[in-house]
Order: C-alpha cells, then structure tokens, then sequence
C-alpha cells in the first residue's frame, strides 16, 4: 500500500534506520519463517550473549541470515569469556571461520579499560567490521555523561562501524536506571556532537523503542528487539500506532 503520507524510511542496504534483533535461540525453522515474512524489516542480528559457543545449528542460522542481506554477529559476552580466557585470537578465528564478517567488542561485564578496547578494535579491524559498546549491565554502575561521550568518540575514531548503547535486553541498566526508565538527560547530552547514525540504541521494549523514535526520528538504530517485535517496530516507525502517530509532522534528527 502506498496512498498515505508517511515518514520517509531508509532503504536496504541501509547505513542508518538499522533494526539490530536479539536472537536467544530461536529455532531454525521458526527463523526461517520469521525472516520469509519480515527478513526486509531487519538489518543486524545479534546471537544473544554466549549463546553462539553452544548453538547446535550455528552454522546453518548464520547463512539463513545472510540469505536474507541481514548481518550476523555474536554478543559482546561471548567476546569477554573468551578475552577473560586470554582466547581472542581463537575466537577471531572461528567466528572467522563461520563466515561471521562483524564482531562486537564490549566490556558490559568485565571492566576492560578503554585503551585495551581501542586496542582490540585496531587488530580486529582489518578482518571485521567492528561494533562497541559503552555502558554496563551493573544497574548500580553509572558513568558520568562526559565519559560516555569521551568513550563513543575515541571508539569510533578508532575504526568502529557503529558504537551500541548498553541496555541490556531488560532495559535495566546503561541508559536505563533499574526500573527500566530511560536517563532522557544523558540521551540528550549523548545527541550533542555525537554522529546519531553512528549509534545503536538498545531499546528492548516498544516503550523505549517509541521514546527513541519521537526523540529522533523513524531513522535511529535501535538495538536489542526481539525477533517477534520486528513489525511492530516498523509500524512504529512509519507513525501507524497512536503514540508515533503524528511522527510525519515532526522535525527529525535524522532524515
């Protein structure tokens, strides 16, 4: 259908207006009728925390996804057992191997300091388009709002493709307090000087999805959504539910 007036969307293969899903697991055959239906909707598929190491069929999902252009990666956790095990040239090598071509470097759960991270980031982009992460999943843990932007910065000047906000997949932590609202103050600070199609913003929820959306628009990258919100989100975006309704009317940060 095309006679309504809607915000305009990014197209495939699109550089921002990314839709990042979480998978934990999701059956083969169930994916495969997911992205059938919806695989146009989604651009980046995250294999949620560790659980790539122990996926039966990894293999197999990794080349469902990338039939359909969407990129495959594992989580950030996955990353840190293997650095916390002195492990990353191994795991590079495999996911390598696997046909996996991105790579997310975190430090959610280990304090990696940022030099260690920039570090990693210069070796493993030679091989890989590279994600980071700012934030951590310590809901007691908070980072002043210079040192999120000072970490985004430096982090994308060192060769990173896009920079997530941590989240988790609760919406509990990083730009979330541990009731799950968002730190609006430190979103607002984050879009000052901060190239928005840059970042990934976790949004678990419809909630925080539709915060994001008004805020910057039906392009911001949004990360984290789950596999079964995909249409909704995109509905979202195109102002076809009452809380994005009157979206084509506002001015956008991104176009």
């Amino acid at each position: 259908m095309d006679f309504l007036s809607l915000p305009e969307r990014t197209l495939r293969n699109r550089t921002y207006g990314l839709t990042s899903v979480v998978d934990f697991g999701t059956p083969l055959g169930e994916l495969r009728n997911i992205l059938a239906d919806y695989g146009e909707f989604i651009d980046i598929a995250k294999i949620g925390i560790g659980s790539a190491y122990v996926t039966p069929n990894l293999k197999e999902k990794i080349n469902l996804y990338k039939e359909h252009e969407i990129k495959p990666y594992c989580g950030g956790t996955l990353f840190e057992k293997c650095f916390y095990q002195n492990k990353i040239p191994e795991y590079l090598a495999h996911i390598k191997n696997l046909g996996i071509e991105w790579v997310e470097i975190s430090n959610g759960t280990l304090d990696i300091s940022l030099e260690e991270r920039l570090q990693l980031i210069s070796q493993a982009k030679n091989d890989f388009h590279v994600i980071a992460e700012v934030g951590s999943k310590d809901c007691e843990k908070e980072m002043p709002v210079s040192q999120w932007k000072e970490e985004l910065q430096l982090l994308l000047k060192a060769g990173c493709e896009y920079v997530i906000t941590e989240g988790r997949d609760s919406g509990t932590s990083g730009i979330y307090d541990k009731s799950g609202s968002i730190n609006s103050n430190l979103i607002h600070e984050l879009l000052q000087g901060v190239d928005c199609k840059k970042v990934i913003f976790e949004a678990p929820s419809p909630k925080h999805q539709m915060y994001f959306i008004n805020e910057i628009g039906p392009n911001v990258n949004l990360g984290n959504v789950k596999l079964q919100d995909v249409l909704i989100l995109e509905t979202q975006r195109r102002g076809l539910r009452s809380e994005t309704f009157y979206l084509e009317e506002q001015e956008c940060r991104l176009l």
